[in-house]
């Protein structure tokens, strides 16, 4: 039997120290977490050595090098950690049974590598922040935020809840867009084909019969002849300015001026726009309603922000909120916010109710966006159907009516 002297804490996060008799630090462990203690450290009386920390078979120890997780996986691993902490399990308890999943992802990495650190001592927030860098600094913060005020359970529910809405917002702007980026592409892949095969074949027949032809058609067979000898240079040419293009919004005024940029297109900017407002309100909500303080939730938000516009126009409200200004006030001065959403803010602050009001103007943010994408859909699709049926309209007049004064030529010469 062993003398173990140790430090945990308690469920309340009272720090208590004591000494234990085990037969191994294993057993000395599962004493400690049957009386609902969170061990910090955990020392061998005998030798004053440090208890090392027991991997179990087949799991892998502390790594160094980041795991990076999905959007999925990190939902996934939110919502299991919450249900299990609402069930009443520490959290030493609950990881130690989420190390158990059967499939080898990067959930049962990121899951292992917590446990150590947590029954090395260190804070859970910080564990998150060294183990991945996929949960971001503010998702960081707000488990920071239930450690302090004892209620982790919740705030990881209402997180799990967050992460879900967004995730719903950005697949739907997402999956509006593929079914018209897909049109187009083949539509113009197709346009190229037909400029680089068909029309030359057709060209070779025309030029046979001696005629003259029209103007449209001899713009088509010079347009396809250019195409056709220097189909290597236009392929070029795309990718180097694409690539270029990259390289420029990568950078700092590259990056503002196209997110800037986006959010005035005719159909995608209002659909753009709506997404940050509703993200922005869902997240200051999510803060807010956690104990967050207004403007530790603004610095937050605008770090989690991914427009870099919109991080600007956050950036100037923080400035005026920090020198003393209430918050619909710089939200007014900025000028980049709707005025329903400063009005509610602006209620929000006389009754003392922000996390409230910032959920009423998420939710209503969400419902315009999927209006407006309903509608960028309906108007979307049939621009370019018709833009592309234009463009084969011209080429197949183009070639029809090359073919006609070809006929008409023959039966001259006859």
């Amino acid at each position: 039997m062993s003398q173990f002297t140790y430090q945990a804490l308690r469920p309340n996060g009272e720090k208590v120290s004591g000494e234990l008799q085990a037969q191994s630090r294993t057993e000395a462990y599962r004493k400690l977490d049957q009386q609902n203690l969170q061990p910090v450290s955990l020392l061998l009386k005998e030798t004053g050595g440090v208890a090392a920390i027991d991997v179990p078979k087949g799991k892998t120890a502390v790594s160094d090098e980041p795991i990076r997780l999905s959007r999925s996986q990190i939902i996934m691993f939110t919502e299991e950690l919450s249900d299990l902490l609402d069930a009443g399990l520490q959290l030493e308890t609950a990881l130690r049974i989420m190390e158990e999943r059967v499939e080898l992802s990067g959930i049962k990495q990121v899951t292992i590598v917590l446990r150590q650190k947590v029954r090395d001592g260190v804070n859970f927030s910080s564990a998150l922040r060294s183990v991945s860098s996929s949960f971001g600094e503010l998702y960081c913060n707000l488990v920071a935020a239930g450690e302090l005020s004892g209620a982790l359970p919740q705030l990881l529910r209402r997180q799990t809840a967050y992460l879900v809405t967004v995730e719903e917002l950005q697949s739907r702007v997402v999956q509006a867009l593929v079914y018209p980026a897909f049109i187009f592409g083949a539509g113009i892949i197709l346009l190229f084909v037909f400029m680089t095969w068909l029309v030359p074949q057709l060209t070779l027949l025309l030029t046979k019969t001696g005629a003259g032809l029209p103007l449209p058609t001899r713009v088509l067979i010079a347009v396809s002849g250019f195409f056709a000898h220097y189909w290597w240079a236009i392929i070029a040419v795309g990718i180097v300015t694409t690539l270029a293009f990259w390289k420029f919004i990568q950078g700092k005024e590259g990056r503002y001026w196209w997110d800037r940029t986006q959010l005035k297109f005719p159909i995608v900017g209002p659909v753009l726009r709506a997404r940050s407002y509703a993200q922005f309100s869902h997240t200051m909500a999510n803060l807010v309603s956690n104990g967050v303080p207004v403007l530790n939730g603004l610095q937050l938000t605008c770090k989690a922000a991914s427009n870099s516009y919109f991080q600007s126009l956050l950036r100037k409200a923080i400035e005026m909120v920090s020198e003393g200004g209430a918050l619909s006030q710089a939200l007014r001065k900025v000028k980049g916010f709707p005025a329903l959403m400063i009005d509610i803010v602006f209620v929000g602050e006389q009754t003392g109710d922000l996390a409230a009001a910032f959920e009423k103007i998420g939710n209503r943010y969400e419902k315009e966006l999927s209006k407006k994408i309903e509608r960028m859909t309906e108007l979307i699709q049939p621009v370019v159907i018709i833009l592309m049926a234009l463009l084969v309209g011209i080429v197949a007049y183009s070639i029809i009516t090359g073919i006609f004064q070809a006929v008409s030529g023959l039966r001259v010469h006859k």
